[in-house]
């Protein structure tokens, strides 16, 4: 509460994410829809403009291996909250369970697909290890989902 309080004060963005450890699950995408819901409730609440709110779905905290890749696979039905969507994926287990038990720093080419999907479902912004490798993953995702590229600037 007294972060929220400051944060509003502040006037600063803030993330909001579902962190579903120890939250009695039924439906993974449901369940997070749910819990942010609430959270953006709670932050208006506490004086946090809507502004500056965003939303994470918390990719591996308290989900498993088959969540995560649902969430995912459904990222875009988040997006009915109406705020701007983080994604962090980077180099989470998933993403080495999935490539046949990888190392983080062997998941590169893993996170590159979740960053590009993620941005084809909706995502706005993405947290990450490798900046410069996503960097170039971000804009070429952005200019063929948003159609957001200068060829001056390339």
């Amino acid at each position: 509460p007294e972060m929220a309080a400051l944060a509003a004060e502040r006037g600063v963005p803030v993330v909001l994410m579902a962190n579903m450890r120890g939250f009695q699950k039924r439906e993974i995408v449901s369940d997070v829809l749910r819990f942010l819901a609430g959270s953006i409730e709670m932050a208006l609440a506490a004086g946090i403009a809507w502004e500056r709110i965003i939303i994470d779905p918390g990719i591996g905290f308290g989900t498993t291996p088959e969540e995560n890749l649902t969430l995912l696979r459904r990222l875009h039905e988040l997006r009915s909250l109406g705020r701007p969507l983080l994604l962090g994926t980077s180099r989470k287990s998933t993403i080495g369970l999935v490539l046949g038990g990888l190392p983080p720093h062997e998941r590169v080419e893993g996170t590159a697909a979740t960053v590009a999907l993620g941005i084809a479902q909706g995502a706005d912004i993405v947290r990450v290890h490798d900046v410069r490798e996503m960097m170039r993953v971000v804009k070429m995702s952005d200019a063929i989902v948003r159609g957001a590229f200068s060829f001056s600037n390339a």
